[in-house]
């Protein structure tokens, strides 16, 4: 079962990922979670990609196409999985199913979590992540026990220069020229399921179950 998790960024789309994962024991594939680990660890990958992140820019095929087709070739990926954050665009798409192809592959289900742009900006502005251990909260659904504070390690929190209001914004931009496009990919593949991304989380992943079955 190889599906990919589509919407735009703060569509809560990641969580279902790992509600997936988890669910039907195969991994969750995030290209935001490799690049933060860069980030992190201060490579020269993760310094390239932080770039464009803090601008609000999507990362470039050529920093992510490698990385995920190495990631999806281990044993591990072999009942399947959930791609989270990739193809953002119709070139990555197409590159990806004729990779898939040329092993006899392909994509099972694109789910679309789908949300208006204003809800994701007041869900985005509002989260805060721990400068130290990398916790996120969220001012409203998942408040820290004291304000500004990280409940884990005791640190600070913030408000990631990739959640500001006008990143978001910028982000949406984005997305709604180069990402949305690839809902009418999938849907003329007939693998494209979408779902209301509005509703709390747990019936988010009620619809999707009852799509994977």
């Amino acid at each position: 079962m190889k599906i990919i998790m589509l919407g735009a960024p703060g569509a809560g789309k990641g969580t279902q990922a790992k509600m997936i994962a988890d669910k039907y024991s195969i991994p969750h594939i995030s290209t935001g979670d490799i690049f933060r680990a860069n980030i992190k660890n201060g490579t020269e990958l993760g310094k390239e990609a932080k770039k464009y992140m803090d601008n609000g820019q999507l990362v470039p095929d050529e920093l992510t196409v490698k990385i995920l087709l190495d990631r999806v070739a281990n044993d591990d990926c072999k009942n399947g999985y959930v791609l989270d954050g990739f193809p953002r665009t119709i070139p990555q798409a197409e590159v990806l199913d004729s990779e898939l192809n040329k092993l006899g592959d392909k994509i099972d289900y694109a789910i679309n979590v789908d949300v208006p742009d204003e809800n994701i900006v007041n869900r985005m502005s509002g989260r805060r992540a721990c400068v130290n251990c990398g916790a996120t909260y969220h001012i409203v659904h998942i408040p820290p026990k004291k304000e500004g504070i990280c409940d884990k390690c005791g640190n600070e929190l913030i408000l990631r220069d990739d959640d500001k209001p006008e990143t978001v914004l910028k982000r949406l931009s984005v997305y709604h020229e180069q990402t949305q496009p690839l809902i009418d990919f999938y849907n003329a593949k007939n693998v494209l399921k979408t779902v209301d991304g509005t509703v709390d989380s747990a019936e988010v992943f009620g619809q999707i179950t009852a799509i994977l079955g």
